[in-house]
């Protein structure tokens, strides 16, 4: 089985989820930094990984913004510890 930008993986649930994406750990909090989310979808990345620790889960937003469909792309984020659970999460 040869892996490319459109493979995926089936989860617990059905759905699934791509297997290759872009990480935003360390990226910017800054234009710059939508700019290259906006490009990476652009090239085929079908997942975005973020995190509220990174502070740029703000960024994805605005890339989606500016023309991204949403439904194309997976997301995926962390919380930190405290922040857990339902009501830490709305």
């Amino acid at each position: 089985m040869s892996l490319t930008l459109k493979s995926r993986i089936t989860l617990n649930d059905g759905h699934s989820m791509p297997i290759f994406g872009l990480g935003l750990y360390q990226a910017e909090s800054s234009s710059k930094t939508i700019q290259i989310i906006t490009d990476a979808i652009k090239l085929g990345y079908p997942l975005i990984d973020t995190a509220e620790i990174y502070k740029n889960e703000s960024q994805f937003g605005e890339a989606v913004k500016k023309g991204i469909k949403r439904e194309e792309i997976f997301l995926t984020t962390k919380l930190f510890t405290t922040e857990g659970g339902c009501e830490g999460c709305q």
